[in-house]
């Protein structure tokens, strides 16, 4: 492999989660390897059923500003959060969820997507990850 890129996946926000999305599928398709831990927001979105709930982080306008953003998307023919995330595994993509976010947060693994997430870590396994990278980035 060409390297290897980490993401901290902080924000719940759907553009972010895109931008992460798409850079680590990126990264994947150069021939890196690729990381996502998802701590505090981030992590609600792998909730059962929380992919998408997530709004936009600039010019929400109560929902609208996302309506119409993904309308443009779909018109753009921009693929989905759930495309973009199958196929990040596909790629062999890796997925660690915050332990720590899980306990503050009353999170329980059950209410967690299985099929996403490889591990389930604390910083140390974060660390270890971008120890590993070239690249590392705070989303």
């Amino acid at each position: 492999m060409a390297g290897k890129a980490t993401l901290v996946v902080h924000s719940g926000d759907m553009d972010k989660l895109y931008s992460a999305l798409i850079i680590a599928n990126g990264a994947l398709s150069m021939g890196m390897e690729a990381s996502l831990y998802f701590t505090f927001w981030g992590l609600e979105r792998l909730k059962k059923g929380g992919l998408e709930k997530g709004p936009l982080s600039r010019m929400n306008l109560l929902g609208l500003g996302k309506w119409m953003v993904k309308r443009r998307m779909k018109k753009a023919k921009v693929v989905s959060l759930e495309k973009l995330l199958q196929d990040f595994k596909e790629l062999g993509g890796k997925i660690i969820a915050c332990e720590m976010t899980m306990e503050i947060m009353g999170i329980k693994p059950e209410d967690l997507r299985q099929d996403l997430i490889d591990d389930y870590g604390a910083v140390g396994a974060y660390i270890q990850e971008a120890k590993e990278s070239t690249i590392t980035l705070f989303i």
